[in-house]
């Protein structure tokens, strides 16, 4: 069985939910659109620092005629969340996007993970060039989220009246990252502070919906994300200043950590064949590495820690990957008994699955074929992950639903290259109309049936 397609449900609309949809389309404004994307650009909002771009939003959304709140979380950061009011007849829709960016915009911050090398699309500038919108995290995660504030906001302006509440939730702290056990105090404090936290916080606080959509990209809708889980290992050496190496055995951790990320990276294509699954094919890499002390090379460090990335399916528990892990890395000191080590499982997040057949995604296919003019494009062998897995976790049917880009770059990108068409936003726009009204113009018990 095929678990990367599923047939597409046909639900057409009555000729009332006809008229609002094409009442609704017909108030989506295509240069409106386009300001708030290019504003929530260069308004920056880095990990830990999203306070600006939210309280910015939030503000908006009032003026727009929205019922809002602001969750502030510290002084810097707090979640922005705008709803749109139905009868209470209908289930509630969230449109779920999260405001921090994967880099900073600083070069000396971004340098290590960037590389030399001259990246203008991630600077918090806006650049509209033949019909291209380049800026820091336009494409991941700014751009969806633009897009679901029109599709709210024509909706709310066409004035279609709604059973269900339609929720914008654009929250903080999505962006990977968390403090590990070891890590340098420099990596520490709320710039460092991700992995759904954001999001964690707006369910803790009363912020609940029975669907939702992420505006994660990309073009396609996916309805299974795989878990995540980081390891820490220590290889450990012999401290040393490199001057009397001679006259001292020493070990060099660096030299046995180069052996076991060579290791790990011929063991890794391994364990994603085995756990390939549905529109999953979990990935793993060495990340990172991080032994001495770049300004002064003249001695040899007592340890190195390499950092390890595993991506779950979501039939894998946290726990049988760890002990995956731990049978490699037995294998691993079996081979090189000479090598002294340790490690330990620094972060679990497990993947999480909505069953295709649900009415969020089934009103997602719907939309997308509407907007498209043809069969659905699946996709396959999907890696990433998102706080959609929070969503799912906490009981929300949840649909990832966004814009083309990082997972559909176009010929001659460079990796990870943060720009979208302002095209690709207008339909990505008109879907998520599709989708509302398909979804919060119905009772209840036909869209959430018991």
């Amino acid at each position: 069985m095929d678990e990367t397609t599923v047939p597409i449900v046909r639900v057409p609309p009555a000729p009332r939910q006809k008229k609002w949809l094409d009442r609704a389309l017909g108030q989506v404004d295509d240069r409106a659109l386009l300001q708030l994307a290019t504003r929530m650009i260069e308004i920056p909002s880095p990990t830990g620092g999203e306070g600006p771009l939210a309280r910015y939003l939030e503000e908006e959304l009032r003026g727009r005629g929205f019922a809002t709140t602001y969750q502030e979380i510290t002084e810097q950061r707090g979640n922005t969340i705008a709803r749109l009011g139905g009868d209470g007849t209908g289930a509630d829709l969230m449109l779920y996007g999260h405001l921090d960016t994967t880099f900073t915009g600083d070069a000396r911050e971004d340098y290590p993970c960037v590389g030399p090398v001259d990246r203008p699309d991630l600077r918090p500038q806006a650049v509209l060039r033949d019909g291209l919108l380049t800026g820091l995290g336009i494409s991941n995660p700014k751009g969806g989220a633009a897009c679901a504030i029109a599709a709210a906001d024509a909706v709310r302006r066409a004035g279609v009246p709604l059973r269900g509440d339609l929720v914008l939730a654009l929250v903080v702290g999505g962006i990977h990252k968390r403090p590990t056990a070891g890590l340098h105090r420099d990596f520490r404090g709320p710039a460092y502070q991700g992995f759904g936290i954001g999001c964690e916080y707006m369910l803790k606080h009363g912020i609940r919906a029975d669907l939702a959509i992420s505006t994660k990209p990309g073009y396609a809708v996916v309805w299974e994300e795989p878990g995540q889980c980081w390891f820490t290992v220590r290889v450990k050496g012999s401290l040393c200043y490199s001057g009397m190496r001679q006259f001292q055995g020493t070990r060099n951790p660096l030299v046995d950590a180069a052996r076991l990320v060579e290791a790990l990276e011929a063991w890794f294509p391994d364990y994603t064949k085995r756990h390939r699954r549905g529109q999953l094919a979990p990935q793993a890499a060495v990340g990172a590495i991080e032994g001495g002390w770049p300004f002064k090379p003249e001695f040899i460090p007592g340890v190195c820690h390499v950092y390890v990335d595993m991506r779950t399916n979501p039939h894998q528990t946290m726990l049988s990957v760890k002990r995956e892990f731990a049978e490699f890395m037995a294998g691993f000191r079996q081979a090189r008994p000479e090598v002294d080590l340790d490690w330990e499982m620094t972060l679990s997040v497990p993947g999480s699955r909505t069953d295709p057949q649900s009415w969020i995604i089934q009103s997602c296919l719907r939309a997308w074929e509407a907007v498209e003019g043809r069969p659905h494009a699946f996709v396959r062998q999907q890696s990433g992950t998102t706080d959609g897995n929070v969503l799912r976790n906490a009981g929300i049917a949840t649909a990832r639903f966004g814009l083309p880009g990082l997972m559909n770059p176009e010929a001659g990108w460079p990796p990870s290259f943060d720009a979208c068409r302002v095209e690709s936003m207008e339909r990505l726009t008109r879907a998520y109309v599709h989708a509302i009204v398909d979804t919060c113009t119905r009772p209840r018990e036909e869209v959430t049936p018991a």
